[in-house]
């Protein structure tokens, strides 16, 4: 993604800390449905996920005619703010007994109900996010501190699924996670929104050409896909 040029940018980050939490809370929103011992869990129902040799993953319009009744799952498409210019990433999951996204009195999303997935530097530390806009640093696929927070969201876009598609959403998922190994903010593909576009456009969705920031990219993939 073209962000910005120049030094000022570079040295907010380093000033920059994360927002509020600790590592400890950030692990519980990771692989809770694209692990191993996850896909084995009852609230989820299904004892493997669709690989590339299925011969039929079906696609989220194949749901289309179930009634919202059968739509117990979801996946949400989330930009948040941040001390510089914002960050995407995927929530998906379970709904609640209201049909809504799971988060506790606080906004806070209810763990072992949903996971996130999202592109960024593989430490909480600001410096490498900081090295990534000039050199590719390696990289993580889970949350990112704040991600699992709706005090901090400035843009949303949901699917409401049937287990058939969210089991499709979970084989899509963990592939991204294991074909996504660094982070580099200048090139659209090595960055969060590339990461959550790949994921998008295996959904059948369209995605966004124009070069945005996370919000305004979210907020156009919901317009276009609504």
């Amino acid at each position: 993604m073209g962000w910005p040029s120049g030094f000022r940018l570079i040295a907010l980050c380093i000033l920059a800390s994360g927002l509020g939490g600790c590592a400890s809370t950030i692990k519980t929103y990771d692989s809770t449905f694209t692990s191993a011992t996850a896909s084995n869990d009852q609230t989820f129902g299904t004892p493997k996920l669709y690989s590339a040799a299925t011969s039929h993953a079906p696609t989220l319009t194949e749901g289309l005619q179930n009634s919202e009744h059968d739509r117990l799952y979801f996946i949400e498409f989330r930009a948040r703010n941040a001390l510089t210019y914002g960050h995407a990433a995927v929530v998906f999951g379970r709904l609640d007994e209201e049909g809504e996204v799971p988060v506790d009195a606080n906004g806070v999303l209810i763990p072992n109900m949903v996971e996130i997935s999202g592109l960024h530097p593989a430490t909480p530390s600001s410096l490498p996010w900081s090295i990534g806009h000039i050199v590719p640093v390696p990289a993580e696929t889970g949350p990112s501190d704040g991600d699992f927070e709706d005090l901090y969201v400035s843009a949303r876009f949901r699917l409401n699924l049937t287990k058939k598609q969210f089991r499709k959403v979970v084989s899509i998922v963990h592939k991204q996670k294991e074909l996504n190994k660094v982070w580099y903010a200048p090139i659209f593909a090595l960055n969060c929104l590339g990461y959550i576009s790949s994921i998008a456009k295996k959904l059948h969705l369209r995605v966004p050409k124009e070069i945005l920031l996370p919000k305004d990219y979210v907020n156009r993939l919901k317009s276009l896909n609504t």
